[in-house]
């Protein structure tokens, strides 16, 4: 079972009158609803933390990818025979 822990919230009256009305009244309603809300928004950040990572490493990355790139053109623009080699045991 999840352990749980209460806690005490101060929220703005227009606020709360709104998340009563959502959540349909009662209290566990509004406890439902409250715990509902804040686990969208953990996803939610951990999604944009781990956007901006990747993001953070493709930028970090470019240069060496551009310059990957370019010698990959470069050999397969070589029209010699050295320029592909078949592993051993495939011709």
């Amino acid at each position: 079972m999840v352990e749980r822990k209460r806690i005490n919230v101060s929220l703005p009256l227009s606020l709360l009158r709104e998340v009563d009305v959502l959540a349909g009244g009662g209290r566990g309603s509004r406890s439902r609803f409250i715990l509902e809300a804040m686990t969208r928004y953990v996803s939610e950040a951990r999604r944009r933390q781990t956007l901006e990572r990747l993001r953070s490493g493709y930028q970090e990355m470019a240069p060496l990818n551009l310059a990957l790139a370019e010698e990959g053109l470069a050999v397969d623009s070589d029209p010699s025979p050295r320029a592909f080699h078949w592993p051993a045991g495939a011709e």
